[in-house]
């Protein structure tokens, strides 16, 4: 390995430390206890090697939040890719966020706390660019409900509304796991997620 490779290996390596210690910190702490000094000890760093690769602290978890839409959108674009079924896509894209979830709790814990909050926290500017990557997820539902629309296997005026819907819905859904063996009358909470997905599909079938 050369120099210049050793120094982004490093480099790359050091802004990962800033987004672990940021991101355990959110969760533990919340976004407006949490400040540059407390993620520059958590990660072992000086300040001003945090000010290196962000210049604040929105701008951290700004892209801890964007880097979690990206891997979610990968995840979901490599479970349908390929699927000519609508049903079956739909039922695919699902699945890949209940994986998403489990394999990377830390961005899905990430992207639940800045979506369960009513306060906004970036610019108009981040949040655009934030909001542009959950589009391309949305867009994908929307497509494939546009698809089974044209094929006659959904009913569904709004297909753009449907793919929020949805997209809530498993979001929340994922969110009650907490509750299985007390609320939940399955022994499996993928079975009943299952089954969830199976309901909401459903709701737009005309089957």
């Amino acid at each position: 390995m050369g120099q210049k490779e050793r120094r982004e290996r490093e480099k790359q390596q050091r802004r990962t430390q800033i987004l672990n210690a940021a991101r355990a910190l959110l969760l533990k702490e919340g976004f407006n206890k949490t400040s540059v000094n407390k993620i520059s000890k958590k990660a072992e760093l000086s300040v001003g090697s945090i000010y290196f690769y962000f210049k604040n602290k929105e701008e951290i978890f700004a892209s801890l939040e964007h880097e979690g839409l990206e891997i979610l959108h990968e995840h979901v674009l490599s479970a349908t890719g390929g699927v000519t079924d609508s049903i079956d896509r739909l039922k695919k894209g699902a699945d890949a966020y209940y994986q998403f979830s489990i394999r990377h709790s830390d961005y899905f814990d990430v992207i639940n706390y800045f979506l369960s909050s009513p306060r906004v926290f970036f610019s108009e500017d981040v949040n655009r660019t934030i909001d542009s990557k959950g589009a391309m997820i949305l867009e994908n539902i929307s497509a494939t409900v546009r698809r089974g629309v044209e094929e006659g296997v959904f009913e569904e005026k709004f297909p753009g509304n449907f793919a929020a819907f949805f997209w809530a819905s498993l979001h929340g859904i994922i969110q009650t796991r907490k509750l299985q063996g007390t609320m939940i009358e399955c022994d499996d909470f993928y079975s009943f997620f299952q089954y969830s997905v199976d309901r909401l599909i459903e709701s737009i079938s005309s089957r």
